[in-house]
């Protein structure tokens, strides 16, 4: 198979290629900036960040702490190395195939995605939080014969696993590789193994990662990324908020996350610095885990920036240098009440799954509280009317991006065709642009809900709250929420109305809790007698959240 700068692909299996969008509906590409042009044709993600590191000198240095372990540089590359030949010689990985990966964030996880792509293989990453049918769909869709699964999650992916047929072999791992776990069978396997090996020389375009983000209409949608993508990422946002070697950066978002993949595992070994990871990110670990390790930098959303000001003070934060928000629009009252309780300056910025990562950020000063900055270099990022002209300053339209990183979606033209527009990554946001050329955020152009940083399809929601039996019909919005920035609520018939109440409430919110993904679930519960519609039967959801 030649990709469409003619070089040929690495991959065997050509089933990830065969679901790209038609070359018409991709956006436009630009890595004509100075620090984009240089990426040669053959370039393996994984060797670029980990290999590129070691060999550079950083081996003895720690890439990842975690609780009281400490790997570094060199044992990182050590047990990527063992994990690629468990792949390719235990497991017949072939460069192309999909592997699943479900884990908290773990030094394991991390191994195992390097090792996936060296091995030429494609990760799907998948959150821990996801339940059977979630699981299911995305194995279908990506169709994954292999998924390495951290030991405790294993019996939602079998389950998954007997509804989707898929994968075919899954192998458990350990939070560090405890080959003397009798669950284990990948860390044995490893430990068995002897480290080096070559890595497979896939071509800079082929694809590294198929990683799902919730739609509109429910079902998750598969944002594939390209090696080349992963490095230029690192060479984007970093320009702006800096990552410097002796920095220890600590992030409450999960590697399944493209914002946590980005801040706490690519960019700190491309810049050489030390990663905290946190399998369970509450407020106190977060907290815990900066005083611990004398943190200097945190990632986190403004969700959880809210509940950790009340505890700051009980910590050591002095270490603490600067912090990054993103997931949903960081308000200024609660900048300036992170600023006098820490010290730091909390850069905004808006990134998205299918961008991989920031294309606008506030710069390290903070010069415009409350916007969402100015473009990252490498990036254009412009305010467009419904037909994809531009706006002027003042004016409210569509945010839209061109740049190193695009959105293709793997087997969907349908929603690749309005995700991208004249060219144009369209992130379904309604934003402004301000005479000094700040953007500012100003609300979702679409249904899509944003609560604590995560995105949740009201569908979605929608089809699990009416497969409860007592339920006849449901529609689910956002609603604004000091802590949460909006919340879930469902408005609910019953078929019989007797039965509201709050012990309903409750037991739908708990039906809900096990079919998805807890954050989904709907934190308000309103029993109404019927859903306001349009003459033409359409819900009024503007009415729904005046209750």
């Amino acid at each position: 198979m030649h990709l469409p700068g003619g070089v040929p692909s690495a991959h065997v299996d050509p089933f990830i290629g065969s679901q790209l969008p038609p070359r018409d509906l991709w956006p436009r590409f630009d890595y004509s900036a100075a620090h984009l042009s240089h990426y040669p044709d053959r370039l393996n993600a994984s060797v670029a960040l980990l290999d590129a590191a070691v060999e550079g000198g950083a081996g003895d240095r720690p890439a990842l702490h975690y609780e009281a372990t400490t790997w570094t540089y060199r044992h990182l590359l050590d047990r990527v190395q063992r994990i690629a030949r468990v792949l390719v010689e235990d497991f017949g990985l072939v460069p192309g195939e999909r592997v699943l990966l479900r884990s908290a964030n773990t030094p394991m996880v991390a191994a195992c995605w390097l090792a996936v792509l060296r091995a030429g293989g494609v990760v799907v990453n998948t959150m821990a939080m996801l339940r059977a049918r979630e699981l299911a769909y995305i194995l279908d869709k990506a169709q994954a014969r292999i998924a390495l699964c951290e030991v405790s999650l294993a019996e939602e992916l079998g389950l998954a696993a007997a509804r989707a047929s898929l994968p075919e072999r899954i192998a458990c791992f350990t939070p560090c590789c405890d080959a003397s776990h009798p669950d284990a069978d990948l860390d044995r396997r490893v430990a068995a193994k002897p480290a080096g090996g070559s890595a497979v020389a896939t071509a800079a375009d082929d694809v590294a990662l198929v990683s799902f983000t919730s739609g509109t209409t429910g079902n998750p949608k598969g944002a594939a990324v390209f090696h080349r993508d992963l490095v230029a990422v690192t060479d984007c946002w970093p320009q702006v908020y800096t990552v410097e070697p002796d920095e220890v950066v600590v992030g409450s978002s999960t590697l399944a996350f493209t914002y946590g993949l980005s801040t706490s595992l690519l960019f700190p070994l491309r810049h050489r610095a030390t990663t905290v990871l946190i399998p369970r990110p509450t407020p106190e670990a977060l907290l815990e885990a900066i005083q611990r390790y004398r943190a200097t930098s945190l990632y986190s959303v403004p969700t959880l920036y809210q509940n950790m000001l009340p505890l700051a003070g009980a910590y050591d934060l002095s270490s603490l240098r600067k912090c990054a928000s993103a997931g949903e629009n960081l308000r200024t009252d609660l900048w300036e009440q992170w600023r006098a309780a820490t010290g730091t300056r909390a850069v905004n910025g808006l990134g998205t799954t299918e961008m991989l990562s920031h294309f606008v950020s506030e710069s390290m000063q903070v010069a415009c509280v409350g916007s969402m900055g100015r473009p990252v270099p490498g990036y254009t990022v412009e305010i467009l009317d419904d037909e994809g002209r531009p706006l002027p300053p003042g004016e409210r339209g569509r945010l839209a991006v061109i740049g190193p990183t695009g959105c293709r979606y793997i087997g969907d033209p349908a929603r690749q065709a309005i995700a991208v527009q004249h060219g144009w990554n369209l992130t379904g946001d309604i934003c402004e642009r301000d005479t000094e050329g700040c953007f500012w955020y100003v609300d979702r152009a679409d249904d899509m809900i944003v609560s604590a940083g995560y995105n949740i399809s009201p569908q979605e929601v929608e089809r699990a709250v009416l497969e409860h039996p007592k339920v006849y019909s449901c529609a689910v919005i956002g609603v604004p929420s000091e802590t949460r920035g909006n919340i879930v609520r469902a408005c609910v018939v019953l078929h019989d109305p007797r039965d509201a109440g709050e012990a309903m409430a409750a037991e739908i919110q708990n039906h809900v809790k096990s079919l998805l993904a807890p954050y989904k679930y709907p934190r308000e519960v309103k029993f109404v007698d019927e859903l306001p519609r349009t003459a033409t039967g359409k819900v009024q959801r503007y009415r729904l959240r005046e209750l």
